[in-house]
């Protein structure tokens, strides 16, 4: 029975690859870079599109964006006050987006005059590390109010992610957070891995975040 369980789990991520891939295509035959965006719940996702779209924006780039969510559309209504075109994906029960939810959320965003997309995940540190979207690059956010010990939890996640944004700095001594031991936790698991480390409600470490994520 166990064989059986991996053959499909095997299927369903080979299924998904498949469709990523194809959604990479469509992305590359409409001039759009596509970036996915990782992290749990109340790390800075949202708050990291708000302020990456008026530095984008700075620098005559479009972006639109894709918000995902198990269930209601607080993060959508967010994104889309910054006045880009958004999609809000609904995934029911499942605590990640798939490639399909990608898929179908391009159906409804036109590309046409768009630079970047802002693919957000749904908030967990577990679900989303195998499933892959069509992105250029996987970007994980996490924050000190999480705790210190957050990167050593979640290994898969950054050695899957190629930028990590450690949010929320300005808390990390009155959380008790040491940021120093996020980042040998870091560079241990993926050593090629770009830091930076951002007060995203100051819009503290954007500019490098937004470099990074073009680069």
């Amino acid at each position: 029975m166990h064989h059986v369980d991996v053959h499909m789990e095997a299927e369903i991520y080979g299924a998904n690859n498949r469709l990523a891939e194809h959604n990479a295509e469509h992305f590359k035959a409409h001039g759009v870079r596509a970036f996915d965006l990782l992290g749990a719940i109340g790390s800075g996702k949202t708050s990291l599109v708000e302020q990456v779209v008026p530095e984008l924006k700075r620098r005559n780039l479009n972006a639109a964006a894709i918000a995902g969510d198990v269930y209601g559309d607080d993060d959508f209504q967010r994104i889309v006050k910054t006045g880009i075109p958004a999609f809000n994906a609904n995934t029911g029960k499942e605590c990640h987006l798939d490639a399909h939810l990608v898929h179908h959320a391009l159906d409804h965003l036109d590309l046409h005059g768009i630079d970047v997309v802002l693919i957000e995940n749904v908030g967990n540190m577990v679900c989303p590390t195998d499933f892959k979207l069509g992105a250029e690059k996987r970007i994980v956010v996490i924050s000190t109010t999480e705790g210190d010990d957050v990167v050593n939890k979640h290994p898969m996640m950054f050695r899957d992610c190629q930028i990590a944004v450690i949010n929320k700095v300005d808390l990390a001594e009155a959380v008790g957070c040491n940021v120093e031991r996020m980042i040998n936790d870091i560079k241990r698991y993926n050593p090629e891995m770009i830091i930076i480390k951002t007060n995203l409600r100051k819009g503290e470490g954007v500019k490098e975040v937004v470099d990074a994520i073009l680069a």
